[in-house]
């Protein structure tokens, strides 16, 4: 008795070092599932598979849990955003590659998107998580910036983030060539004269 008595100490142990991530994950998914409203210390809790007690205890309250969720997706974005950029040729067409991203972001990761953008919106309303979802801002501003230069890395990451939004309310959703279009006339300034607009009307060129 005397000698299982150190085995089953640790098994209650904190041995369970992967613990405090599957809850962030797990966050991840409920919002997914039910949304913000979702999000609950037992709903999280059945989620990851742990005691309602390890919820409370590595997050004690609800924005405390929507505040990891958010890391953890940002985390996981600005990973994926490092590969994107780091794979882009140097003389990549940028506005074309820009477009690419977002279709990509609003067909194949579509549910990732709205997770995400669930949780960057509660930003608005909670401050504790107003600092992980600036993270994922600062590092599109970086990125972009680092292709063309830093007034337009900030104008560019405004526009991405705006039309995954609205591409991921909208239906239908915009086409690649809109959205090609939008990255084109932030990267290279005013059409020239004559160009068809978003529209589909023709710009009148001004008589010299």
């Amino acid at each position: 008795m005397a000698k299982s008595e150190p085995g089953a100490t640790r098994r209650r142990g904190p041995n369970d070092p992967d613990r405090r991530a599957r809850i962030a994950k797990a966050a991840i998914e409920v919002v997914a599932q039910r949304g913000i409203d979702g999000v609950t210390h037992r709903s999280v809790a059945a989620a990851a598979g742990v005691p309602l007690g390890s919820t409370t205890y590595h997050f004690a309250t609800l924005d405390d849990l929507l505040e990891v969720a958010l890391h953890e997706a940002a985390e996981k974005n600005v990973h994926a955003l490092k590969e994107w950029e780091s794979a882009l040729p140097p003389d990549a067409d940028f506005a074309a590659a820009l477009a690419d991203l977002v279709m990509g972001y609003i067909n194949e990761q579509y549910r990732d998107t709205v997770v995400e953008y669930d949780l960057y919106v509660a930003a608005l309303h909670r401050p504790a998580l107003r600092k992980a979802s600036a993270a994922w801002d600062e590092a599109l501003i970086a990125f972009f910036g680092s292709r063309t230069d830093p007034l337009t890395g900030r104008l560019l990451a405004g526009l991405f983030c705006g039309l995954l939004m609205q591409a991921a309310l909208a239906d239908p959703r915009p086409g690649r060539a809109e959205i090609e279009t939008l990255f084109r006339r932030a990267i290279d300034g005013p059409a020239a004269c004559g160009q068809a607009a978003l529209s589909r009307e023709s710009a009148a060129c001004p008589q010299g």
